[in-house]
Formats: C-alpha cells, structure tokens, sequence
C-alpha cells in the first residue's frame, strides 16, 4: 500500500492536481512554495500554500493542511479509500496552454541575450524591435527551460508530456527561434525554427492551430496567404498586415474554413518560386479549391527561386511587392 501511495503522488504531484482544478498561485517569496486562494474555504486574501519540494499544503486560514491525498478527502468530502479511488480514475488531459504560454515567455526574454539569435533574426531581414515583441519571437538556447518551469512547480513528466523537453531532459527547441502559435486567444502549439542546418524546424505534437494570428486577419476582406512565418514577419513589417501564414502549402480543413469564409473573400497566394514548381502546383490546386468555395483568387508571381522573404532580404521595398500584388493572376 505504501508503494502505491507513493507512485500515486509522483504521477500526480499536488501542484499539478491544482492546476487542473483551474486554482491559481504564484510563487511565494522563499522556497519552493506557490500561494494562493484555499480552494476548501472562501477567502479573499491569499493564505493556501503548496511546498513542490515536499509535495504537501497548509493553509494559513483554515488551518487544514496535508498531501495530495488528504486534500481531496477535503475537497470531495471522501473517505481515505474513496479519494485514492478518486485519484486512481482515469482523468482527463490537463489543458497545457498555461504551460505553453510560460514557456513563451521564458523564450521570449532569453531572445535579446544570445548574439547568434538576434543575428539569426537581422539575417532573415527582421529589424523592427516592436514586431518581433508583437510576434512574441523568442529563442530556445537550450539547457535552461527545464529548470525554470520545474521551479514553478511543473513536474518533469508534464514537461515530457507536453513535448517541452525531451525523454533525456533536454529542451526539445534547443537552438531555435520559436514562435507561439495561438487560436481564439490562447496558445496551442510553439513553433521552432532552426538556426542552423544541424537541426530540423519543429512543432510540438498536436494541433497546430488555424492560420497564424488570424484574428487580427480576418477583418480584411482581402487577404495574403504564405508558407512561412519568416515569410509574414517581412510582409507585416513592410506594412502588409493582411497576411497570414498556413504553415506550408497544404491547408488543415479549420484553416481552409477560416479563409473561405465569408465567401467573396479575395485571397492572394504568395508561395514559394521553387525550381521544381512544389510551390506553384500548390497554389494552384488551393486556388481551385477556394474558387470552388466562393473565394476571390489571385497568384502573385515572385522572381525565380524567391519567397517572400527572400524577396525583401534581396533589397525589396513595400512598393516593389505591391507591384508583384497588381500583377497577380488569375486561374
């Protein structure tokens, strides 16, 4: 019994339970603590604290206090067999996207600290301070997430889980710059974009989410669609707030949905001139598609071998992709 009781509370560490009861802390002022509201009485000031190190709570209120174990016999007014049961049932998933968005965080200060970063960024043609805060651009350098998310009370196996470090430890992003990708205003995958050929660019399993930052998009009623997010970032930053990215050349069906919808929209597809003609067969089978669903479509024509963001890393300007827009064709 007592082997199990301890595998019990090691799957499931009491911060971790709390989270996904939706209850809130934040870290104390020393030690491995975390504070917050008592989830077993009303209280207005915070007095519930939960020690990550020793896996237990008190509460400074009510004056109960104890493991995982005896918090539930509390909270569901179960008996000590009952509320092991309770634990023991399958549960479901806990929501990661208060993870993801620490994690973003955590990316995003460590951006202006590492040269090879910034210059990654300078390369790509990336110049505007603000946008790439807008874009909450961070960099992974690696060795470093593990321990910050684990001293806010985030378990190993979470951070596994989730996909945010890998089965030896490691960050999963290490020498990336990564994007977080959102959907109805809450984060649901980071996308890693290598700085180097040594690694491959990289999400995290699961959805993707719909188009990049469409709901600042979806208000145009034409609209520039492209592959990459290194893409976009140039195109906002000359000024063309109107795109949006699909992540590659192959639409999700929530993505062909969002730009579908409403019909009459006009979509511009501005993919990559490639040698072996990959990007424009693709654009022109979404073109046929969207045709087909009611949208207004046009394919921009960049120079041989440019995308977007080859094409203003090469010296062009605002005007001259507005030239490339007005030469669009249609199928």
């Amino acid at each position: 019994m007592g082997e199990d009781l301890e595998r019990l509370k090691q799957r499931l560490p009491l911060l971790d339970y709390l989270r996904q009861q939706n209850w809130t802390g934040q870290p104390a002022a020393h030690g491995p603590e975390f504070v917050g509201l008592c989830p077993l009485h009303p209280e207005t000031r915070p007095s519930f604290y939960v020690n990550t190190r020793k896996n237990l709570f008190y509460c400074h209120g009510c004056g109960q206090g104890g493991d995982l174990i005896r918090l539930v016999e509390l909270s569901q007014h179960l008996s000590f067999r009952q509320a092991l049961a309770y634990l023991e049932q399958p549960s479901a998933p806990a929501d990661p996207a208060a993870l993801l968005e620490q994690a973003a965080a955590f990316y995003q200060q460590q951006l202006p600290r590492y040269p090879e970063a910034r210059r990654c960024l300078e390369q790509r043609g990336m110049h505007d301070p603000a946008l790439i805060e807008e874009l909450r651009i961070g960099y992974a350098p690696g060795g470093n997430l593990r321990r910050h998310l684990m001293a806010r009370g985030h378990s190993l196996e979470w951070l596994q889980r989730v996909g945010l470090v890998n089965l030896q430890g490691y960050d999963a992003f290490y020498r990336r710059i990564v994007f977080p990708c959102g959907q109805d205003g809450r984060l649901v995958n980071l996308y890693g974009r290598s700085t180097s050929a040594a690694f491959p660019h990289r999400f995290l399993a699961g959805s993707k989410g719909g188009l990049f930052a469409w709901e600042s998009v979806r208000r145009f009623s034409t609209v520039i669609l492209v592959e990459g997010l290194f893409d976009l970032a140039v195109l906002w930053q000359a000024g063309f707030r109107n795109t949006t990215c699909a992540f590659g050349t192959h639409l999700t069906p929530p993505q062909f949905r969002q730009l579908s919808d409403p019909p009459g929209r006009h979509v511009y597809l501005v993919f990559d001139q490639d040698e072996n003609q990959a990007g424009q067969h693709a654009s022109r089978a979404l073109a046929r598609q969207l045709q087909q669903a009611g949208a207004a479509v046009s394919i921009v024509p960049l120079p041989a071998g440019q995308d977007p963001n080859s094409y203003f890393v090469a010296g062009a300007r605002a005007a001259d992709f507005a030239h490339c827009l007005q030469g669009a064709q249609t199928l």
